[in-house]
Parts: C-alpha cells; sequence; structure tokens
C-alpha cells in the first residue's frame, strides 16, 4: 500500500489495546479504514463532495478519536478557514494525521494546536453516530 497521510513514514505507535485484532499500527488502522470511509461517515457538509477518489474528506474527528481508542495520546486540531478544527493524533511519540490527504497539497501545521476533546465534539449527536458507526464497521473489519 502507498501511504500519503502525514507522518506514515514515522507512524510506528503500537496499539495500546487488543479490541481490534490486526491493527497495531496507524498504517493498519488506515488500510482498514480506507475501505470503511464513505459517504455516511463523511461530515455532512461535505458528504456531496465526497468521493472514493477522496475517502479521507470530512473524516478527520471520528478517525483521530477512533485511533485515539486504539493507539492512546492525545488528540489536536488545526483551526480552519471557517472555525472548524482538523483532527489529527499524537501518540507514541508519533504525529500522524490519517485524514491529511483531503487537503491535497496543502501543507498544515502540525506543531502548537490546541488539544480537541471527543466529549466536545461528539455533544453533536450526528458526529457521535458517526464516529460509533465507524467504529463499529472496524470491529466486524477485524472479525
Amino acid at each position: 500500500m502507498e501511504y500519503k497521510f502525514y507522518g506514515w513514514e514515522h507512524a510506528d505507535a503500537t496499539a495500546v489495546t487488543e479490541e481490534y485484532p490486526g491493527i497495531r499500527t496507524p498504517r493498519d488502522l488506515y488500510d482498514a479504514l480506507s475501505g470503511i470511509w464513505c459517504e455516511y461517515t463523511c461530515a455532512p457538509r461535505m458528504q456531496k463532495d465526497w468521493s472514493r477518489e477522496n475517502p479521507t474528506l470530512g473524516q478527520c474527528s471520528i478517525t483521530a478519536f477512533l485511533a485515539q481508542d486504539i493507539f492512546g495520546g492525545k488528540v489536536y486540531g488545526v483551526l480552519r478557514k471557517g472555525g472548524n478544527y482538523h483532527c489529527y493524533n499524537v501518540a507514541g511519540g508519533c504525529v500522524f494525521d490519517l485524514t491529511s490527504e483531503q487537503f491535497g497539497d496543502e501543507a498544515l501545521k502540525y506543531e502548537g494546536n490546541p488539544e480537541q476533546f471527543r466529549e466536545v465534539h461528539f455533544a453533536k449527536a450526528e458526529k457521535r453516530m458517526r464516529y460509533e458507526y465507524l467504529r463499529n464497521e472496524l470491529k466486524k473489519f477485524c472479525k
């Protein structure tokens, strides 16, 4: 598999749970999610633009919090135009952003960003439901 997500070269964080057999590193998670991300898991405001050619579009927060479940660490957010945060992970000494490909060649700043908390993100019922769907689909994939 060819990886293009930010930090893939050093994404060597190891799973802190055995809840997802076969998912040992962020690259393993990316491989699995590549077949799971879909229009339904995409943020509603971006669903009309989601495609198999850009599967990471609108998937950042639910993916980052799922990665946190698996690898521990913290979720941080890059402030974007419009006031939304693009979420990424720092775990096991690794900085990785499984959904960075949605921005093409745009370089994001992965330093000095505020920590993000699932309680805030999942206060939106639709986001919590998309996260739960993604998590459940990953569990099915890992069986």
